[in-house]
């Protein structure tokens, strides 16, 4: 990916999904305060944000021979898609997508993961922010629970709170494309 590309993403993300304000902190997931907010799907979920974001991440995972990617709904939804539809549309390669529920089905077949799921698949975790990790931790859960692979853990944005240390004591590789600091900094020097 060009540099340039990166560049965009991250003005992008500090543009529209960015909130920063010492006077009132804002509630995380987590149920941290934080004088940050990061709204990535503010980005995600446009046209122009998911053209950047399918080609950031798809260059952190091109030499993985990766079958499938995704993540804890809602957050990594528009990420796997994004990057899967830019191998593709690229002919760069394909991905399936699997979309890690919340909860398992109370009803039909009681499923966790929508998609294409099967023992030994390849796979990439994504998520739009972590915090401590929970939510990734969650899907990961999840994706090792019916045999799949992890080869990499890759969110958009790393708040640097103990989301990396907790993924990477499981052994799994985690390769964030931001982090807080970097859209802290972008944000503070604009």
């Amino acid at each position: 990916m060009a540099e340039g590309n990166r560049e965009k993403l991250m003005d992008l993300l500090v543009e529209r999904s960015f909130h920063y304000d010492p006077s009132c902190p804002f509630k995380l997931r987590s149920g941290k305060m934080s004088d940050v907010y990061i709204d990535a799907k503010a980005v995600t979920l446009t046209a122009e944000g998911m053209s950047l974001v399918g080609e950031t991440i798809w260059e952190k995972i091109a030499t993985l021979n990766a079958q499938a990617i995704g993540g804890l709904t809602l957050g990594a939804d528009p990420i796997a898609y994004a990057t899967a539809m830019y191998a593709a549309l690229t002919g760069k390669g394909w991905l399936d997508v699997f979309i890690v529920r919340k909860e398992v089905k109370a009803h039909g077949t009681g499923k966790g993961i929508e998609g294409p799921v099967v023992s030994g698949k390849r796979v990439i975790v994504v998520d739009d922010v972590v915090t401590t990790g929970g939510a990734t931790l969650m899907a990961i859960e999840q994706v090792q629970a019916v045999g799949m692979e992890i080869l990499k853990v890759v969110p958009l944005v790393d708040r640097q709170e103990g989301g990396r240390e907790a993924i990477e004591a499981l052994g799994l590789r985690y390769d964030p494309v931001f982090t807080k600091q970097e859209l802290l900094n972008r944000y503070i020097g604009r």
